[in-house]
């Protein structure tokens, strides 16, 4: 086990949890087979296909943040996380296959601090478009409630700009 990193990542986190501990490992596999660094800018993206403890992990340990544009959640409710180098376009998705079979919650979160990452992820090389990196947009005050959006997400209905809070779907249920 890295030391440094479940220090670290508790820190970020305020508590210890498997969760966490799944994404102190994640990151150790991205550092073992990927030989990346923790990001300074976007050099370093994580797809994280979860929104659980682990991200804080990926967060605190490879500086993989969303205010960043570095970090990008897919909604998938899958232990999975994939780590893509974008001066090579290199990408290896790490899936958990670790389960807790009948073991305590302790018992469970020292397994998968000191198993080998071979033993928690299953993991391969993936191809996938390298996302564009994160832009800034001009804002547009919300015609109805005030409130000011990013332009890019600035709707106009009845001839007015709204935010999407206020902006009414109109769906025939196709």
């Amino acid at each position: 086990m890295n030391q440094e990193y479940w220090n670290k990542a508790k820190a970020f986190h305020r508590h210890e949890c498997p969760g966490l501990a799944i994404g102190v490992k994640v990151c150790e596999a991205a550092v073992e087979k990927m030989g990346v660094n923790p990001a300074s800018d976007e050099e370093l993206v994580c797809i994280a296909e979860n929104d659980a403890c682990g991200v804080d992990a990926v967060q605190a340990l490879m500086g993989c943040t969303i205010g960043k544009g570095n970090l990008l959640y897919k909604n998938n409710g899958k232990q999975a996380f994939t780590f893509i180098k974008r001066d090579t376009g290199q990408a290896i998705r790490f899936y958990l296959k670790a389960r807790n079979n009948g073991m305590e919650r302790l018992e469970y979160l020292e397994y998968l601090l000191n198993a080998p990452v071979d033993e928690i992820f299953d993991y391969r090389e993936v191809q996938i478009s390298l996302p564009e990196r994160a832009r800034l947009f001009a804002s547009a005050v919300c015609e109805k409630c005030g409130e000011s959006a990013a332009e890019h997400r600035i709707r106009v209905q009845e001839g007015k700009k709204v935010c999407m809070d206020c902006f009414v779907e109109y769906s025939r249920g196709w």
